[in-house]
């Protein structure tokens, strides 16, 4: 399988938990040779994570970076509301991309599959929701597999293959198995699948290995790789909805102002 030349699940040190900025990613994406990163960072309910004002504002950050095509995103958290996750729809509509998973101290620990799956349904639903993050983390967040899958395919929402769910330090490894499954179903299914890395430090970004190793084990074909490429992810978010902020922020050069290039 080749190399992917996007990764469509990254995180910014404005998460609380990761340690790069938008730049720096930027800049590290390029050395790896993707032309596509989605800057997903979590969504408010999630410990450290920003206001919903931070992405509201991410129109500032530039489109472009280094050649580099930037999407501005959040990796959302389910929640009782009426957008169905911590960010209310007049800020989703905004977004270039919007990612959706749970997370610990979110609102979802007691294992209750029946009600994870309940509330992913909705998540699903949102026709501004574009992928679930790591659906197969099932020894902290229980779902019915078939459901998530069949409703996925219905609104044509991204799964994610996740890398670190298979890093022997993550804390999904024990159930990594379930996010095989997930990768296997969505295939069987016909339903758009992305590998993406979950970095939370630059030098993370593109790196896939082990899920793209998984992805040959199942015969996942490149062709249903939905960032197997730049223009197959835009050509994917474009057939489902406007994204009104694409091209908002322009195109930047880091070393424009003696930044490094």
């Amino acid at each position: 399988m080749s190399p992917l030349a996007a990764d469509l699940h990254t995180h910014t040190l404005a998460s609380g938990h990761a340690y790069s900025t938008v730049t720096e990613l930027a800049v590290a994406a390029r050395r790896a040779g993707l032309g596509l990163i989605a800057v997903t960072d979590h969504g408010p309910t999630c410990p450290g994570a920003p206001d919903p004002w931070y992405f509201w504002n991410l129109k500032v950050i530039p489109s472009v970076i280094d050649g580099v095509r930037v999407l501005k995103g959040v990796e959302a958290n389910p929640a009782d509301t009426d957008s169905g996750l911590d960010l209310p729809d007049e800020i989703l509509t905004q977004l270039d991309f919007v990612a959706a998973g749970f997370h610990p101290e979110t609102g979802f620990d007691q294992r209750d599959r029946a009600r994870n799956t309940e509330a992913l349904l909705r998540v699903i639903a949102n026709p501004l929701v574009d992928m679930i993050t790591h659906p197969g983390n099932d020894h902290e967040f229980p779902l019915d597999l078939a459901a998530v899958v069949s409703a996925a395919a219905e609104h044509r929402v991204i799964l994610e293959l996740n890398d670190h769910s298979f890093a022997p330090t993550s804390c999904r490894a024990a159930s990594n198995h379930r996010e095989q499954e997930f990768a296997e179903a969505a295939l069987a299914a016909g339903v758009p699948v992305a590998v993406n890395s979950d970095a939370h430090f630059a030098s993370q970004v593109g790196r896939m290995e082990a899920a793209l190793e998984v992805a040959s084990r199942i015969g996942l074909p490149e062709e249903r790789i939905i960032n197997h490429t730049p223009e197959r992810v835009l050509e994917h978010l474009l057939s489902r909805r406007e994204r009104p902020r694409l091209d908002h922020g322009g195109v930047w050069e880091s070393g424009s102002f003696g930044g490094e290039r």
